[in-house]
């Protein structure tokens, strides 16, 4: 199976957690996390139409000038996702520009920012090139079962933990994959092309049968291209399990963190997942509201994620990074799988012998 999200860390596991994820069949991308992400060029950012920001830490946000920057000539807006209080952090940062020219821009762009409460309630902004970047006030609205974006094709889910601050964990789940096959085109006499895009958003929307898609078909001839319900294409497709990747930085390791973060990303496909302290230093990790690697590849175990990517390395490790994605792999592919709770992975979780 192809899949449909490429997602990759932007830096490496000593630089800012910074999640890129490429939606292969559409033209977009997503970023997990605003940090430091230099690494990116200008063709990929210019993708980007969603960011989910786990809180407002210098190393999880200082990118958002890079982005905006890069930005500034779009029609597209850009979609932020954040903790309490995220409106106003972003506001702050675009009121501390000079947009005395932006009236004269080209496009219009607009920055729509979206925080997340306790109590699953969203509050919204929306902050246009054209004003100067003036805050809009948006109403609230539910966010019911922590689902941020419910789109044709993918879903973003979030949960509130906690880091001595509010701080969000994302789930990002494909809503179907649809599989073509090569072989059944070829007996319904039809080349692939561009038009598989729609045939399988069409699928995975649960369009009626009698829908059409301009398919091509593969005999020369003056009329190469026709429009073919629905169903008459099913059976050159068939439907999946969509993918799922979690990310969850900055947490501490509290029962009720535990919970939430099982919850949200079990059976991910990839897990990208904080490991910034070895178990022997785990009273240090626990002052500084952070897992260790060990608790980090425990909670993955205890989800039934099917892999994990540690990040986030604390500098004191420099240059012996591998014992923390060590620690974190042995904890995750150790028999047999952990009981959600913090009592029972807290003593699971103490220095290896």
């Amino acid at each position: 199976m192809r899949p449909s999200f490429h997602a990759v860390p932007v830096n490496a596991p000593f630089g800012d957690p910074v999640v890129y994820v490429d939606c292969l069949f559409e033209r977009r991308a997503i970023l997990l996390d605003l940090g430091r992400m230099d690494a990116l060029g200008a063709r990929k950012l210019n993708r980007v139409t969603h960011a989910f920001v786990s809180h407002a830490h210098m190393d999880h946000f200082a990118g958002f000038d890079h982005v905006l920057r890069l930005s500034l000539h779009r029609r597209e807006p850009l979609r932020l996702w954040g903790p309490p209080g995220f409106v106003e952090r972003v506001e702050h940062k675009l009121s501390a520009y000079t947009w005395n020219l932006a009236p004269d821009y080209p496009t219009d762009f607009t920055v729509l920012v979206t925080e997340v409460d306790a109590g699953a309630t969203t509050r919204a902004a929306r902050f246009r090139c054209q004003t100067g970047f003036q805050r809009e006030s948006l109403g609230p609205a539910p966010a019911p079962g922590g689902v941020l974006v419910d789109g044709e094709t993918f879903r973003v889910r979030a949960a509130l933990v906690d880091h001595r601050t509010p701080c969000l964990a994302f789930a990002l789940e494909e809503r179907a994959h649809v599989n073509v096959w090569r072989t059944r085109l070829a007996e319904l006499g039809l080349r692939p092309g561009p038009w598989l895009t729609e045939l399988k958003r069409l699928v995975v929307t649960g369009a009626r049968d009698d829908a059409t898609v301009r398919v091509a078909w593969a005999q020369a001839g003056p009329a190469r291209e026709r429009d073919v319900p629905l169903a008459a294409l099913r059976q050159a497709v068939s439907v999946t399990r969509g993918q799922k990747i979690g990310y969850v930085v900055d947490v501490r390791h509290t029962e009720d963190n535990v919970r939430r973060i099982v919850e949200l990303v079990r059976d991910a496909d990839i897990l990208f997942i904080e490991t910034p302290f070895l178990a022997s230093d785990a009273g240090m990790a626990a002052h500084k509201a952070h897992l260790t690697a060990r608790q980090a590849g425990l909670l993955a175990r205890a989800a039934a994620v099917r892999r994990v990517c540690p990040l986030h390395f604390s500098p004191r490790y420099a240059g012996a990074g591998e014992r923390l994605e060590r620690e974190a792999q042995d904890a995750f592919q150790g028999a047999p799988a952990p009981q959600v709770g913090h009592e029972r992975l807290e003593r699971e979780s103490g220095p290896a012998p």
